[in-house]
């Protein structure tokens, strides 16, 4: 039996970097498995938004990181990504997205009949498919039907609907998953101890639902300690009752989400009107068996079973009223149930394994003969 090898060339916001960038982990779980699998990984990012000079690690062993600095080395980037089996340009790069969503085209078509598969990898759907219908992103909207085929962080059968009627030739999601060598049980740590924590950057679309869940609950409920980790959020008034964290880097994830009793998660506002999105933080969550609670959005059921292994709540008041009855062995019990079940069906690995698939069935062949070895 022989193993397809690929060569994927990829243009992200960042892979070393979390800050402001809440899609590290997902790109770091989705290269890390593929790289398992005996594919060849390149990474380029832009020295933008700080990021260089706030990484989390330095180099990733799974893939090869080239940072580019201004519009001349991009394009030395996308000259040497031409000699790839796969070109991937993922949403939301930050730094020359509308020319990188046209240039990535004509770098797959630069080997002429032998031409690379080029996917648009797309991590914030409902943003993305907001600009596209506006006609505000009118770059990509002229050359998504030259991509081969869309892959989406999440958005379940909508936004594939979508994707289909603005002209992609195909879509599929490829949604968020869990690390075991990343994400893992730790011993708790007072400095992270509350009743619950809530880890999230500051977004327009996300202040508002974090101000109602998360903000009003702890007024709410001065007898108990809560924790706030993420930019952008030092401005507000807080309650005393909040502990906040600034950024919280992805070492220390495993022991923020240890420590507290449960962890919240609030979807972005056009993420839960999509729905079928979990957030990154579900399944780190989900790796270090905390107990989750989670606002409400649909397809929550297809990941995880509400009240068996997640909570879901519909407004403040059951927030509120929970968190009052809630017992740290039933928390206990909830977050290992959910552990168990992403373990089982929502690994990266799995992730990758479908990624694979997908390319291999939409074309992707290797160019070059060591790319193909036995299995």
């Amino acid at each position: 039996m022989r193993r397809i090898r690929l060569k994927l060339h990829v243009f992200g916001s960042s892979l070393l970097s979390s800050y402001w960038n809440g899609a590290a982990t997902y790109y770091r779980g989705i290269y890390k498995y593929l790289h398992v699998r005996g594919h060849e990984i390149v990474f380029y990012e832009p020295d933008a938004f700080e990021r260089q000079r706030h990484r989390d690690i330095e180099r990733a062993p799974y893939a090869t990181s080239v940072i580019y600095r201004n519009h001349a080395e991009l394009e030395r980037c996308l000259a040497a990504a031409a000699q790839a089996d796969v070109l991937i340009k993922h949403s939301g790069i930050g730094v020359e997205d509308a020319f990188l969503d046209g240039a990535l085209i004509e770098a797959a078509r630069a080997a002429g009949e032998d031409r690379r598969l080029a996917v648009y990898w797309d991590v914030d759907s409902p943003a993305t498919l907001s600009d596209l219908w506006s006609r505000r992103d009118a770059r990509l909207l002229k050359c998504l039907p030259d991509y081969d085929l869309v892959l989406t962080y999440g958005g379940g059968a909508r936004v594939i609907r979508e994707y289909l009627a603005l002209g992609a030739r195909a879509c599929y999601p490829i949604y968020n998953g869990l690390d075991p060598e990343t994400h893992f049980p730790v011993s708790p740590d007072s400095r992270w101890r509350a009743k619950m924590s809530f880890l999230g950057h500051r977004l327009p679309d996300r202040e508002e639902r974090v101000q109602r869940f998360f903000f009003q609950t702890a007024r709410a409920l001065p007898q108990f300690t809560f924790l706030l980790g993420g930019e952008g959020w030092r401005d507000l008034p807080m309650p005393a009752n909040v502990i906040y964290a600034g950024h919280v880097g992805c070492a220390d994830h495993n022991v923020a989400n240890s420590s507290a009793e449960t962890v919240l998660n609030i979807n972005r506002s056009s993420m839960a009107d999509y729905g079928y999105s979990p957030p990154t933080r579900i399944f780190e969550a989900a790796g270090a068996a905390a107990c989750v609670i989670s606002d409400h959005w649909d397809g929550l059921e297809q990941f995880f079973s509400p009240g068996e292994e997640i909570f879901q709540i519909e407004d403040r008041l059951q927030l509120q009223s929970l968190l009052q009855t809630l017992t740290p062995e039933r928390a206990r019990q909830m977050g290992e149930r959910m552990h168990r079940r992403a373990l089982l069906e929502h690994s990266y690995e799995q992730r990758a394994r479908l990624a694979e698939s997908i390319l291999i069935r939409r074309g992707a062949r290797p160019h070059q003969p060591w790319l193909i070895e036995a299995a």
